[in-house]
Parts: structure tokens; C-alpha cells; sequence
């Protein structure tokens, strides 16, 4: 080799290394090339905080999460207050459809009690049909609570005596009966129902003793 050629030897060597470092081996793309430097750049970011820095992370993730309960503790009031009112709205105004089914029947009595008042200014009152009168605004009443709200009335008179419906204020003795036995309400129960709310008041004959 001459010693000119010794000389162009060393330069082409130079920029062949210089083309490889410039450009992507084979099968590899430009991307490639960035995300290795994504990943050393990551690695550079990724340095463990230091005391002071972590606890002061730690304290900005408390004060969040401390802000985020007393949000959700006022929203849970705001609503328990409103379940309240709520509440406290249906007890009081519970049995409004009840009373406006017993308001006509009060217009009745009314009525009823206007009429007594004017028959005894003139003189004229007709006790029978003002009798009548009142027995029908009773059934009225009765009826409708019975069928729309379930209050049902019972007579026990002539029942054998039965502590769950009965109150005995008087008890006699007969030959007649062989059980306890209701001779007389004096004041009746009821049932609403299915339950007894009433325990009708009775007279008891008790069968006398052999």
C-alpha cells in the first residue's frame, strides 16, 4: 500500500462510523430512537423525592381528601334535614283525605242542629223525622269510614266473652248461660281493619255455679 493510500484509509473509516451514528440501524425506526429517550429522560425524573418533598405530597393528598368529607358530610346533612321535613310534612297532613270525608258529614250535623233550633222557635219540631235525620248522617258516617278507610263497628251483645274484644264492667249471674256471655254494650268497639283499636264495654253474665 502506498503511503497516499495510507492516508485515505483513515478518513473513510471516520465517515462510515459518522453515517452509522446519524442514522437508525436496520429495522429500526426514528420513533424507536425517541422513545429510548423518553425512557432515559423518565428514568432521570423518576429520583425518589426526598423527605420533605414526600410530606409535603402526603399533606396536599390529606388537605383533598379531608376537603372531599366535609363535602360529602354537608350534602348528607342538607339531605337527612330534607328527609325531616318530608317526614315531619306527611305526619301532619297524614289524615287530610280522612277529614275531608268527614267534613260533609259535619255540614250534616249542622244542618241537622239548624233545623232542631229553628223547629223549636216556631213550635213545629218533628222529633220523629228529626230522629231519622240524625240515624242517617250516623250511618253515613259509619259507612263511609268502614269502606274507605277500614273502621268497622261491632256489636257484642249476646257474644260469648272474649278478653281481646271485650272490657267487662259489670258481671252478673245467670242460670241461662253456660259461658261467659255479653248481655249488653254499653260502649261498642271497633276494629280497623283487622285490629281492634276499641275494646267494646260490656255487662258479663257468668253461669252460676253448680
Amino acid at each position: 500500500m502506498s503511503k497516499k493510500e495510507t492516508q485515505i484509509q483513515p478518513d473513510i473509516d471516520a465517515q462510515v462510523e459518522e453515517n452509522i451514528a446519524e442514522k437508525p440501524l436496520e429495522g429500526q425506526t426514528q420513533g424507536d430512537t425517541c422513545d429510548r429517550g423518553s425512557q432515559e429522560a423518565a428514568k432521570i425524573e423518576a429520583v425518589p423525592l426526598t423527605p420533605e418533598e414526600k410530606i409535603t405530597e402526603l399533606e396536599a393528598q390529606l388537605a383533598e381528601t379531608r376537603d372531599q368529607m366535609l363535602r360529602k358530610a354537608a350534602e348528607f346533612e342538607n339531605f337527612r334535614k330534607r328527609m325531616n321535613q318530608e317526614k315531619q310534612s306527611s305526619i301532619e297532613y297524614a289524615n287530610q283525605s280522612l277529614l275531608l270525608d268527614i267534613i260533609p258529614i259535619i255540614d250534616d250535623f249542622e244542618r241537622a242542629i239548624q233545623a232542631g233550633e229553628n223547629g223549636l222557635q216556631t213550635s213545629t219540631v218533628d222529633y220523629p223525622g228529626f230522629l231519622e235525620g240524625i240515624k242517617m248522617i250516623e250511618k253515613r258516617l259509619i259507612s263511609q269510614l268502614e269502606a274507605k278507610w277500614g273502621l268497622k263497628r261491632f256489636n257484642s251483645a249476646g257474644e260469648v266473652f272474649d278478653p281481646n274484644l271485650h272490657e267487662a264492667l259489670m258481671m252478673d249471674k245467670s242460670s241461662d248461660v253456660s259461658e261467659a256471655t255479653v248481655q249488653e254494650d254499653f260502649q261498642k268497639g271497633y276494629f280497623l281493619k283487622e285490629r281492634v283499636i276499641r275494646a267494646a264495654k260490656v255487662k258479663v253474665l257468668m253461669p252460676e255455679a253448680n
